[in-house]
């Protein structure tokens, strides 16, 4: 690989409306982010992605977008936004927008005039049909239940959505609309932004015409995600967004790939690919079944290892992957991968350690550099998110009761990740003054960042060292496995209950 920009750097991904509430509305801004940059700074962060905020009515918390050239009030202003981009550059931070376009808002303006029109011009950015003998167009299940179609209020038309029905899939067969997409990117990277956060992305060719696939549950529909494979012309799309924006501008782009074969994988990653780089899942998705949450299991530690491993294999000399232990839709990991004896401050230095390790960009999510655990939610009511809500009804469906089903949500609960920040152990732990938008996960005053900066072998303090190894320059020879770097031995040691590590070239 040619040597990049972005190779040394650690990522950290802030969602906005849970890290930092400057003004006491209860709901975190911009202007909180940019107070903390010397705190991420600090902590060895050189790329920042920053989830959705964007003008949005938030039904899927700012992933259903209405407006791409605005930011919505409840975060700040577009003035907060220039002013979050130059302060990030004073410190050298890289600034990632999360880009949403399988789908926008029902309250887009594309969207309100395909609405009045849905055989013409905007209605060509959506996907509108009528039932055919009384019955729609294929037995899709939309990732938040139910069929993927919905009826347009009053008429005989219904649309697509593959996630929320205030998400509409965007029409990506539709050349205009490509443009349209590609405009206001480029618009975002001419602004400063390093890149983007792709989402969804494999979502945003369907397989056509639309057809009934097996049903895999009682309801006679089938899970959105299992067709995935079913698509052609998805490499068209990616290879032209990729020749239209980010690489002229010489952008950094991550995307949200599911459902890849390791034999396609060249054309997502490395020199020229699609994207700078993938997010790797495997071990996310491992122990998942069609079924839902309540069939779920957690990876083992042996497993857990064996997806890395697999991983490491399948991206040794093409390019790089971006590790997670957690993001914004996953639990906690030190409360997933972790067995329960070994959730404590060990425990969750072992699980960053071999994090570290890996050969890719590691992405922190917030929090995670504290060991923040999931949250103990002490009902359905307290919980705010969609799919954590479809999944509980599900769980009723098939029989558990309220407490069991309750149990199984508060552990996949993503949710669980977008509690408040817990910056010190006062009230709603440093977020906010006001009224938290989302409960405050109860363990804040055992955890939190003022209780770990500074303290020798706290959680904090071990993420910091990591990343301090991680820029080193022995570490990243290895790390880009230059021809010229022979065998590197790796000393793993603990002293005095602080992990050492050391290099040595064989």
């Amino acid at each position: 690989m040619k040597k990049k920009w972005w190779h040394d750097k650690v990522a950290y991904q802030i969602y906005p409306k849970s890290f930092l509430d400057s003004n006491g509305d209860g709901i975190g801004d911009l202007r909180g982010i940019i107070s903390k940059l010397d705190y991420l700074k600090d902590l060895g962060i050189g790329i920042l992605w920053i989830s959705p905020v964007y003008v949005s009515p938030c039904a899927d918390q700012g992933y259903d977008i209405a407006d791409y050239y605005g930011i919505d009030p409840k975060f700040g202003t577009m003035e907060d936004m220039d002013r979050l981009l130059a302060e990030a550059k004073k410190r050298d931070i890289a600034v990632l927008m999360d880009l949403v376009v399988n789908h926008c808002s029902d309250e887009h303006e594309w969207f309100q005039k395909a609405l009045k029109d849905p055989e013409g011009e905007y209605g060509q950015y959506f996907y509108f049909a009528k039932k055919k003998d009384g019955k729609l167009p294929c037995n899709w299940r939309s990732y938040f239940g139910g069929s993927v179609w919905e009826n347009v209020e009053g008429t005989d038309w219904y649309y697509l959505h593959m996630f929320h029905k205030k998400q509409p899939d965007l029409n990506w067969e539709n050349p205009k609309l490509r443009e349209e997409i590609y405009k206001m990117m480029n618009w975002w990277l001419d602004k400063g932004i390093a890149g983007f956060r792709v989402d969804a992305i494999m979502n945003i060719k369907k397989p056509l015409p639309f057809q009934d696939y097996p049903a895999d549950r009682e309801d006679g529909l089938c899970n959105v995600g299992g067709i995935l494979g079913s698509q052609e012309g998805l490499r068209d799309f990616l290879n032209e967004m990729h020749e239209k924006t980010t690489k002229p501008h010489h952008a950094f782009s991550v995307g949200e790939v599911f459902g890849l074969d390791d034999s396609d994988i060249s054309r997502f990653i490395g020199d020229d690919a699609y994207f700078t780089s993938i997010f790797d899942f495997r071990q996310n998705v491992a122990g998942q079944t069609m079924l839902g949450w309540y069939d779920w299991k957690a990876p083992t530690p042996d497993e857990y290892k064996e997806c890395c491993f697999t991983s490491q294999k399948v991206s040794e000399g093409v390019g790089f992957f971006s590790n997670i232990i957690e993001n914004h839709d996953e639990p906690r990991g030190v409360s997933h991968y972790l067995p329960e004896y070994a959730q404590n401050e060990k425990g969750k230095k072992l699980l960053g350690m071999m994090y570290f390790m890996l050969k890719g960009l590691p992405f922190i999510y917030q929090g995670q550099e504290l060991g923040m655990e999931n949250c103990a939610f002490p009902s359905i009511e307290a919980i705010d998110d969609v799919s954590s809500r479809d999944e509980y009804q599900r769980c009723l469906k098939v029989g558990l009761n309220e407490e069991e089903a309750l149990k199984v949500v508060s552990h996949y609960s993503r949710d669980n990740v977008r509690t408040p920040f817990q910056w010190n152990d006062e009230k709603n732990g440093g977020f906010t003054t006001g009224t938290p938008w989302l409960m405050v996960n109860p363990q804040y005053k055992e955890i939190n960042a003022a209780s770990q900066i500074g303290r020798e072998g706290s959680i904090y303090e071990f993420y910091k060292s990591m990343t301090t190894y991680h820029d080193s320059s022995v570490w990243q020879d290895v790390y880009r496995h230059k021809a010229d770097v022979g065998m590197l031995y790796i000393k793993l040691t603990v002293i005095d209950d602080v992990l050492v590590v050391s290099f040595k070239e064989l």
